[in-house]
């Protein structure tokens, strides 16, 4: 599978409308410490960096509320920063972007105070070089009981447009991704994310295709390849406990020929859990780069 860290560190730096994903430069630079053609990171903590730098990872993913701290003041946003910066790999991602109080859909919305958080996290994404923002935040977009399934879609698609615009103005991707039934009853499927990215319309409003989740809802790596073009990002986890990809040597093959078909060109996040992380870091690269 040739997706070479220069094409994904190109892909997250796109900016705004208009402009090709595989044309833009990035202010990010990668130091490539691996033998792997994959842009593979980790969904952890900064403070991890510098034994997945040695495994030969290329980037962080982590958390908006702890590393872009949008509750917090600036001061608290400068500190962590500035921690990053002597960490030994970039922050390109972040992943829960709204909390569970934070409603996006059903009698008890709260888009207002959605736009304003978003706004600042954005503003911080940029300051601080990240480029996608992963939009899955189960707790806040499930469908309370009893609520209309098309006013649920009427108001998401409507607050998604008004913040992939904002996105667009602070240079930040956002990717929808689906997540399994068990942690939310909206938007479980690639093809359901697909179709709502098509719907929203927006240069700055992708999606993400995450391993985990389409194993555990049996969807088909057909649908990948039927929504590749908006498909920006994508996560790995094997099906059995969530765990890194290597430790029940889960097959993966015909989920990557699928991004293979579809010349994608973005990173690979391990999203997972760990037994010790500083030990499995290694296995989880040959486990990927093997299959």
């Amino acid at each position: 599978m040739n997706i070479s860290r220069r094409s994904f560190i190109r892909n997250a730096a796109f900016i705004g409308s208009g402009i090709s994903l595989t044309s833009t430069l990035s202010s990010v630079t990668i130091i490539n410490k691996t033998k792997t053609n994959l842009a593979v990171g980790v969904c952890t903590g900064i403070e991890n960096s510098s034994y997945l730098s040695s495994a030969g990872y290329s980037y962080i993913e982590e958390g908006v509320r702890r590393f872009l701290v949008p509750e917090e003041s600036e001061s608290v946003f400068i500190t962590k920063l500035e921690k990053a910066k002597r960490c030994g790999l970039p922050v390109v991602a972040c992943n829960f972007f709204l909390p569970g109080e934070l409603k996006c859909v059903g009698p008890n919305t709260v888009h207002e105070k959605i736009i304003k958080y978003a706004k600042t996290c954005f503003r911080r994404a940029k300051q601080a070089g990240v480029r996608i923002i992963v939009f899955g935040s189960g707790a806040s977009r499930s469908i309370p009981e009893g609520f209309s399934k098309n006013e649920t879609m009427n108001q998401f698609i409507d607050l998604c447009k008004n913040i992939a615009v904002l996105a667009g103005k602070y240079e930040v991707i956002i990717v929808l991704e689906p997540l399994n039934s068990k942690e939310c009853n909206f938007i479980n499927f690639v093809k359901e994310g697909g179709e709502i990215v098509k719907m929203i319309d927006h240069p700055n409003f992708l999606f993400l295709a995450d391993l985990y989740h389409m194993k555990l809802e049996d969807e088909t790596p057909e649908n990948i390849i039927h929504f590749g073009k908006y498909i920006y990002h994508v996560h790995i986890a094997e099906k059995e406990g969530r765990s890194a990809p290597g430790t029940h040597e889960e097959e993966f093959t015909r989920y990557f020929n699928a991004l293979k078909k579809i010349r994608y060109k973005g990173g690979i996040s391990a999203e997972c859990k760990w037994h010790n992380m500083e030990l499995q870091a290694p296995i989880v690269i040959r486990s990927i780069n093997k299959q």
